[in-house]
């Protein structure tokens, strides 16, 4: 049904005439009443009636008034929920407990009267192909996979380098450790069940066991964190490595030990992707916000790899 035929049958209604709809409208008085026998063939009914004093709405006009005016009012509510700055900011972390999530967080203690609509992606592919039909606005990811580059219409730019530490049981042979090194983790089970093949972490940590000679296992299923700390808690043979940002709890009796990782610390990359042409406001905020947080990138003594975009 025709937004602007409605509105003409509810100016004219309101208006008692025809000819003053039409000064209201800015339109010709023709106008008025071809849109409204427009919108009575398409309902199969009459909506007005000639009177010496202008035009009276039938029984059918009266009954369909309300509707109309509420047809208008949710299209108002349409525009408005799309129009530049009146929606929500919705940006892609790749689990509530990562450290983006964390930096998203930050940024709303910053930025409160910033409306957010956080969601979780699964990989690059889909995250790109999210940002570019507009379903999210940004997301933060590890930029670019070897032989996976970038659209030409998606930015990004890095704005955190994490650091990884190793998690251990109490009974691992490094529990007592203050710190390792990465020659020293060669010969250790790595237990990694939630690297997948073909997602930019599994491309990290594939160059990570090139350059260092580790041993990561990515086999049996993922059954999320918890049912990791619960493993790696119990069998004193495997480790895991964990972002020194990523928020997690564990019951006391698990004796779990995060050991610093260094000589050199291996650093995971997160950037920030978003569509060139994407005018959110809020969206030049988190920028500048993730700008000013962000701290030094390739410091002395950290490793990622070469293909990672530099800032």
């Amino acid at each position: 049904m025709d937004l602007d035929t409605v509105r003409t049958f509810v100016a004219a209604a309101e208006a008692g005439q025809f000819q003053e709809a039409a000064a209201e409208l800015a339109v010709t008085q023709q106008a008025v009443s071809k849109r409204i026998a427009a919108l009575e063939r398409g309902l199969g009914v009459r909506l007005f009636t000639r009177t010496p004093r202008g035009a009276a709405l039938t029984i059918d006009g009266q009954a369909f008034l309300p509707h109309a005016r509420e047809l208008l009012r949710v299209a108002e509510r349409a525009v408005a929920s799309v129009r530049t700055g009146r929606r929500p900011l919705r940006v892609d972390v790749l689990t509530s407990r990562s450290a983006q999530s964390g930096l998203m967080r930050g940024f709303h203690r910053v930025h409160p009267d910033v409306e957010l609509d956080v969601v979780t992606l699964f990989d690059i592919d889909a995250a790109v192909a999210a940002i570019r039909s507009g379903a999210i606005d940004a997301s933060f990811r590890a930029v670019a996979a070897p032989g996976r580059p970038l659209p030409e219409d998606i930015e990004s730019v890095r704005v955190l380098d994490e650091p990884l530490d190793l998690l251990t049981g109490p009974g691992h042979v490094l529990a007592g450790a203050r710190s390792v090194t990465l020659a020293e983790l060669a010969g250790h089970r790595i237990w990694m069940p939630g690297v997948v093949p073909g997602t930019e972490w599994t491309a990290y940590y594939d160059d990570l066991v090139a350059e260092f000679g580790l041993g990561i296992e990515a086999t049996g299923p993922n059954f999320g964190s918890d049912a990791l700390l619960d493993t790696i808690a119990d069998t004193p043979a495997l480790a895991t490595f964990m972002g020194g940002r990523t928020r997690l709890i564990w019951p006391a009796d698990h004796g779990l030990r995060r050991i610093p990782v260094t000589d050199p610390t291996p650093v995971y990359p997160h950037s920030l992707l978003w569509h060139r042409d994407n005018p959110h406001p809020a969206l030049t905020t988190l920028r500048a916000h993730l700008a000013a947080a962000t701290t030094g990138h390739d410091a002395v003594g950290t490793w990622r790899p070469g293909w990672v975009l530099p800032r």
